[in-house]
């Protein structure tokens, strides 16, 4: 039965191999080859993985990992980045375990989280194009509040996302 709980440090390898593999399947066809590369070594590596695993609380929240049979199968983060206001930074999924309710179980651990925090609201980002985030997120009651440039987008790059919301 799967389980979310708090990442280790043990755990760096695999949310970095979750993270460049689902990153890969999600994006391929949606974001510029650079772009995916930047992001790729800027966040999903072992070393600012293993740099970002404790809590830091409000303004990180650690990674939040979940499991299944002793295996790690998806990540989440998240944050306050106001007072009363939550952020999922990110959720990943090993792509062929899809459809299991693992992300919503990540989604839950990351709210719970941010409402202990005093949250009454949570936001999240999604890129442009990617279909499977914006029916997942609408699902779990967030909505299109508007959309910005993607983080680290360049305007040759021309990476958008939407920003979605919902009250906690």
């Amino acid at each position: 039965m799967p389980k979310v709980r708090s990442a280790r440090e043990a755990d760096v390898t695999s949310i970095a191999g979750i993270c460049a593999r689902a990153y890969a399947a999600t994006y391929q066809e949606i974001l510029p080859a650079g772009y995916r590369d930047r992001m790729l070594a800027e966040f999903y590596v072992p070393e600012r993985i293993t740099k970002d695993i404790a809590p830091a609380p409000p303004n990180w929240l650690g990674y939040q990992v979940v499991e299944d049979g002793g295996r790690v199968l998806g990540v989440a983060a998240g944050s306050l980045t106001a007072p009363g206001v939550g952020e999922l930074a990110m959720i990943y999924l090993e792509p062929d375990e899809r459809g299991r309710g693992l992300g919503s179980l990540l989604l839950d651990r990351v709210t719970e989280q941010v409402r202990e925090l005093g949250a009454t609201e949570m936001w999240v980002a999604a890129v442009v194009g990617n279909e499977m985030a914006l029916p997942f997120y609408e699902a779990r009651g967030f909505t299109i509040h508007g959309k910005r440039r993607a983080y680290g987008s360049t305007d040759d790059e021309d990476a958008w996302s939407l920003r979605l919301r919902r009250e906690i």
